[in-house]
C-alpha cells in the first residue's frame, strides 16, 4: 500500500509538472478582425503572454561581449522554438550580430534595453535568401531575419538600434555598385536562379533591411522602439496574416522607408510612429521578372491611427509593383509638421513593370504643409534604372479605383497631380470633401485620367 502511495505521487507530480510545461510553452492566436471597405479574412497573430521566459543572461550574454551576447541569443532561439517562448533582453545594452529568429519564438526587448546591431558587414555572413529593390538575391543578412517562419514576433518597450559606421559609407550609389544592381536586374529578367544571384562582394555594397520577415506567417512586431536602418526598415517580404501595433521608428539614412509590406497580405499596421529619411510606408510587390514569376500581390493592407513626423511620402505604392497592389485601407492618420513630406498618397510605376494598383482607400487624413500636394500619380516613374538598363519587356500598369475621402491639408502645390499613360488611362479617381487651405499652383493637374471626380466645400486659394 505504501508503495502504491509513492507511485501514485510521483506519477501526479509527472502530470503536474507536465501540465505546468504545457501551458507555459503555449502559445495562444489572438484574432484580428478588421473594417475595412473591402472584405478582409479574420487571421491570426501569435500571443506570448504565458510563454517560457529565456534570459540571454542565463546562456552567457554580457554587456559589452558582442560574441557572447549573441551565442545566448541563438541558444536561447533553438530552445524557445521547440515549443514556444520569450528571448528576453533585459535593461543594458547589448551589442550584437545578425539574429536569425525561428518558428514560435518571440523577441522582447524590454523596457530599458538597446539590443546594438554591429557595424561590421562581416557580422552578417553568410548571405542570406533576401531581395534587394524588388529582385530576390543572396546578400548580407538583414539584422533581424526570419525565413520561413510560423509565429514569430519582436516586442517590448525597449530600442533596437544599428550601428551605422559603416553602412552610412555605403548610402552613395558609385559606378560599381550601379553595375551591381545592374547584373542583378539582367539575372532576373534572364532566368538566373536566384542562388547563383550572390551580392556579396568588395563593390556591390547592398545594404541590409534592418528586419525582415520573409515568407512567414502569423507575425506580431508590438510596442518596440527602432533607431537607424542600413536600409528599409522594416520589410514584410511574401509574409501572411501580420500586425504591426505601437513601434516608434526614427531612421534617417538612404532609403530608409519605415514599413515595407512587399508581395505581402492581410497585414494590419496600427498606432505608429514614423520619422523617415524616406517614405513611411512603401508597398511593393517585386520588381519586373520578380513580380511576374512570384505572382503574389500585396493585398488587404490597413493602415490607421498612426503620426507621420517627417518623410517623403505618407503612403507610396511602387514602384516596384509587378506581382499587383490593391485592397488598401489608410485612415485616422496625423502628419507633423516637417520639411520633406511630398505626397500623402504617391502611385508610382513605369512601362516595365506590368502588374496593377486598385481599390486604394484613403480617409480622415489630417496633414499641415506638402511640398508637392495631397494625391500623386505617376506612370513614368525609373529612377536610375532609366539609363542604366534598357526597357527589354514592355508592361503598362492598369490602376484604377482611388478614392480620398475627409482629407485636410493646409499649404500645398495641388490637390491631385495625375500623369497617366496615353495608351492605358487611369480609371476612377474620386475625392470627396478633400480640403487643400492653399494652393500654390493649379489644384488639378491631371493627364489620361478617365472618370475623375473632386469635391470640395470650401474654395482653394
Amino acid at each position: 500500500m505504501r508503495y502504491k502511495l509513492i507511485f501514485s505521487l510521483l506519477l501526479c507530480s509527472i502530470v503536474v509538472t507536465r501540465l505546468s510545461i504545457a501551458q507555459t510553452g503555449k502559445i495562444k492566436q489572438e484574432q484580428i478582425n478588421i473594417q475595412a471597405p473591402f472584405e478582409i479574412p479574420v487571421f491570426n497573430v501569435p500571443n506570448f503572454e504565458h510563454c517560457k521566459n529565456y534570459d540571454i543572461r542565463d546562456f552567457g550574454a554580457h554587456q559589452g561581449d558582442k560574441k557572447s551576447t549573441t551565442d545566448a541569443i541563438a541558444q536561447a532561439i533553438d530552445l524557445a522554438t521547440k515549443s514556444g517562448g520569450n528571448i528576453i533582453i533585459p535593461p543594458g545594452e547589448w551589442t550584437t550580430k545578425a539574429i536569425h529568429l525561428k518558428s514560435n519564438v518571440n523577441l522582447h526587448v524590454s523596457a530599458g534595453a538597446t539590443l546594438l546591431f554591429s557595424g561590421d558587414p562581416k557580422d552578417y555572413l553568410p548571405a542570406v535568401h533576401s531581395s534587394w529593390e524588388g529582385l530576390e538575391c543572396y546578400n548580407y543578412s538583414p539584422l533581424i531575419y526570419a525565413y520561413e517562419a510560423t509565429n514569430v514576433a519582436i516586442t517590448g518597450k525597449g530600442t533596437l538600434k544599428a550601428d551605422l559606421s559603416v553602412w552610412e559609407k555605403w548610402f552613395p550609389r558609385p559606378k560599381p555598385h550601379m553595375e551591381s544592381i545592374k547584373n542583378l536586374y539582367n539575372w532576373a529578367q534572364e532566368g538566373v536562379p536566384v542562388e547563383q544571384r550572390l551580392m556579396v562582394n568588395d563593390t556591390s555594397n547592398l545594404r541590409p533591411q534592418f528586419i525582415q520577415f520573409n515568407r512567414c506567417q502569423h507575425v506580431r512586431v508590438e510596442d518596440i522602439k527602432i533607431r537607424n536602418s542600413p536600409f528599409w526598415t522594416l520589410h514584410l517580404y511574401l509574409t501572411k496574416d501580420a500586425l504591426i501595433r505601437g513601434i516608434d521608428i526614427y531612421a534617417h539614412g538612404h532609403n530608409n522607408d519605415g514599413i515595407d509590406p512587399e508581395m505581402s497580405q492581410n497585414v494590419l499596421i496600427e498606432n505608429c510612429v514614423f520619422d523617415q529619411g524616406d517614405d513611411a510606408i512603401a508597398l511593393k510587390s517585386g520588381r519586373n521578372p520578380e513580380g511576374w514569376r512570384l505572382q503574389t500581390p500585396t493585398k488587404n493592407i490597413v493602415i490607421r491611427n498612426c503620426k507621420i513626423r517627417d518623410g517623403h511620402q505618407l503612403l507610396a505604392v511602387g514602384s516596384e509593383l509587378s506581382g499587383g497592389i490593391e485592397n488598401i485601407y489608410v485612415d485616422d492618420c496625423t502628419v507633423l509638421p516637417n520639411e520633406k513630406l511630398m505626397h500623402l498618397l504617391f502611385i508610382k510605376t513605369n512601362e516595365r513593370m506590368g502588374g496593377y494598383a486598385k481599390n486604394i482607400y484613403f480617409s480622415n487624413i489630417k496633414a499641415k504643409n506638402l511640398k508637392e500636394g495631397i494625391l500623386g500619380i505617376d506612370t513614368d516613374v525609373l529612377y536610375q534604372w532609366r539609363t542604366l538598363v534598357p526597357t527589354k519587356v514592355k508592361k503598362l500598369t492598369p490602376i484604377k479605383n482611388i478614392y480620398l475621402s475627409h482629407i485636410q491639408a493646409e499649404v500645398g502645390q495641388f490637390v491631385s497631380k495625375i500623369n497617366g499613360n496615353p495608351e492605358l488611362p487611369i480609371q476612377t479617381v474620386q475625392l470627396k470633401d478633400v480640403h487643400l487651405r492653399e494652393t500654390t499652383s493649379t489644384a488639378i493637374q491631371n493627364k489620361y485620367v478617365n472618370d475623375f471626380s473632386y469635391t470640395n466645400s470650401d474654395k482653394s486659394k
